[in-house]
């Protein structure tokens, strides 16, 4: 849909749909500077295919755990080029990553171990209850 669009010609509600995200959100990205905002031509503001590439990857940052501001910094040294200090940030991101799934891996066997000693066949409190101090 997105490609045959001539240049700056998506409204604000094509370019949410583009990105998969609602107008609010459009105006909320670029209140925080991170999306332009179009001068109005003809009483309406019109966005191209720069602006689709940016939200897109806006939305695919957030999937991969960067906060906005943290977008913010990308979309900065994506200007300027800036490869050396973006890999950093994805770095230090991805070692959040690692160490909130590793996190995550601990929480998952410790209830696994109490749905197995929770078991139907078994008698008394379950310790699922207990371990969350009901």
């Amino acid at each position: 849909m997105v490609q045959s669009q001539d240049l700056q010609e998506l409204t604000i509600g094509k370019l949410a749909a583009a990105g998969g995200v609602g107008v609010e959100t459009i105006r909320f990205y670029q209140r925080k500077g991170l999306l332009a905002t179009p001068k109005r031509l003809e009483g309406v503001r019109r966005y191209g295919g720069e602006d689709v590439r940016r939200l897109r990857f806006i939305k695919q940052a957030q999937a991969a755990g960067f906060t906005l501001e943290e977008i913010g910094q990308l979309l900065a040294l994506d200007a300027g080029h800036n490869r050396s200090a973006a890999r950093e940030l994805a770095k230090k991101k991805l070692e959040q990553l690692d160490a909130r799934i590793g996190e995550l891996n601990r929480a998952r066997e410790a209830l696994r171990k109490l749905v197995s000693e929770c078991a139907e066949d078994k008698t008394g409190p379950c310790p699922i209850l207990a371990s969350f101090g009901v």
